[in-house]
């Protein structure tokens, strides 16, 4: 099946009905199937309408259970992974509006226990200054008094301690001057003012460091059940336990040779003392 980016995330109603289809064809009643496959009954009934998303674990089991043929088997993974992956155009988020979607992170945040972020070229607005908050928006063509509001209030969740953070920011991504260099000090100083939190973890990874794969995007993961990927022209959300396993994976690797605390401290300041001169 040939992967068409705005096709991701479409083809959830197409799955609910195969898989519906294939039981039926294997005089399987849902009870019936939902027993050989360890789940519930009205998992299945809600796989089958289309109102829960069947990862491509449990897409596997039911496959086996209806004893599929290889033909088939390929066809209803290929859709599953469709179905669990999402791709998001720019046009599309400011269409909606750069609130709206603020709107969504926030919710997202809210919902998750452990957030994870890879900052592979910029700051995420979680840490960022009013300024540089603004600065990152400048190009936007929209609106965006309601997006920088939005990515200021989204901040508060950093003082949730029954939320873990865990940022991995690369040397690059401290250092790009996307504000004049007072202000970029002042950013570096609240970098390593947030590393006091106690449920807030900042590490960096400083240039020449060697490192267990190549980073190319800019990711987040929330908690095991969902990764976000940046691209320019949109952004790539995943669904199914391995690709965000994958995802985990990268960060963990990263994490093993990041600096952290003290160490992360002395770096920040560093740069924060170059950009006051």
């Amino acid at each position: 099946m040939k992967l068409v980016p705005e096709e991701l995330g479409q083809s959830g109603q197409e799955l609910a009905a195969l898989l519906k289809e294939l039981r039926l064809a294997a005089g399987l009643t849902g009870d019936r199937l939902a027993k050989r496959c360890n789940l519930s009954q009205s998992t299945i009934s809600r796989y089958e309408t289309g109102s829960a998303r069947p990862s491509l674990v449990a897409v596997e089991q039911i496959l086996w259970a209806v004893e599929a043929p290889p033909s088939i088997v390929a066809q209803v993974t290929a859709l599953a992974r469709l179905a669990n992956t999402e791709w998001r155009n720019v046009r599309d988020l400011r269409r909606k509006g750069l609130g709206s979607r603020q709107a969504e992170l926030k919710a997202l945040e809210v919902s998750s226990g452990h957030m994870r972020y890879f900052l592979l070229s910029m700051l995420t607005g979680l840490l960022a200054t009013p300024e540089y908050v603004r600065a990152s928006l400048a190009h936007s063509p929209a609106d965006t008094s309601k997006a920088v509001a939005g990515k200021l209030e989204r901040q508060q969740i950093l003082y949730d301690t029954g939320k873990q953070f865990t940022f991995i920011l690369t040397e690059q991504a401290i250092r790009f001057p996307l504000t004049p260099p007072p202000a970029m000090a002042v950013q570096l100083d609240r970098l390593a003012s947030l590393t006091y939190l106690p449920n807030v973890h900042i590490g960096v990874i400083a240039t020449g460091t060697a490192l267990p794969s190549l980073p190319l995007n800019t990711f987040t993961i929330y908690d095991n059940h969902m990764a976000t990927v940046e691209l320019s022209t949109g952004s790539v959300v995943f669904r199914d336990p391995r690709d965000v396993q994958s995802y985990l994976d990268q960060f963990e690797g990263y994490e093993r040779v990041a600096l952290f605390e003290n160490d992360a401290r002395e770096f920040l300041a560093t740069w924060a003392h170059a950009f006051r001169s």
